[in-house]
Formats: structure tokens, C-alpha cells, sequence
């Protein structure tokens, strides 16, 4: 299946290389979509803990309110998002629904938080 398929059924995601080179470059912003209970027992450092669940109103929150909650800046539309979960599919699910609110560059880590932990923990 390789090449230039553009279809938009193929999920954008990022591999464990791509995602440790953007992370030391600072070249993408990293969220944790698992339950804050998943996340507080570990997760990616520098990572953002939102709850999928609370995502879509996050991602639609005025920016000085999104900073009030999570401490954190408010994505931009343009900037380069990760999302991640335990095995991938809450990642999806975040990934599709960034998507649908305009933000163009956000990727699922698809090998998610366990692959992670195999292979850096």
C-alpha cells in the first residue's frame, strides 16, 4: 500500500521514530486522551492529559479558558498534533475529531502508550 494514496480513509498517524524526533525538535504538541487515572499511573513526558471525552469541548474552549483548565496553551489550528491513548483507538477517535474541528496536522501515535512503555520505559 505504499505511495502517494491521498484517500481519506488512511488515517494519519506517526510511528515511535517520527514521534521521538518531533518531540526533541519541539516540532509537535502531545496529548494524552486516556482517563486522568491512566494518566496520572504514567504517561509520555510533556504530554497534555485531556480526556477524550472532554476533548471536542477543549478544543472549541476560548483560549484564555483552555489555559484556566489545563494549565496550558490552546493548540492552534495549524500546529502539529498528537494525540495518543493506551492501544490506539481512543487516539483515533481524538485524532478524526481534531480533524473535524479544523485542526489540519493532527496524527494518532498509533503504537500508543504501550508500545511506549516497551520500548522507553
Amino acid at each position: 500500500m505504499a505511495g502517494g494514496s491521498r484517500a481519506p480513509s488512511s488515517e494519519p498517524t506517526v510511528s515511535l521514530p517520527e514521534l521521538r524526533s518531533l518531540l526533541a525538535s519541539g516540532g509537535a504538541r502531545l496529548f494524552d486522551v486516556r482517563s486522568r487515572e491512566e494518566a496520572a499511573a504514567g504517561t509520555i513526558p510533556g504530554a497534555l492529559n485531556i480526556p477524550v471525552s472532554e476533548l471536542e469541548s477543549a478544543l472549541q474552549m476560548e483560549p484564555a479558558a483552555f489555559k484556566a483548565l489545563y494549565s496550558a496553551e490552546k493548540p492552534k489550528l495549524e500546529e502539529n498534533l498528537i494525540f495518543f491513548c493506551q492501544m490506539g483507538k481512543r487516539g483515533l477517535q481524538a485524532t478524526q475529531l481534531a480533524q473535524r474541528l479544523g485542526y489540519k496536522e493532527a496524527r494518532n501515535y498509533e503504537g500508543a502508550y504501550r508500545e511506549w512503555l516497551q520500548k522507553e520505559g
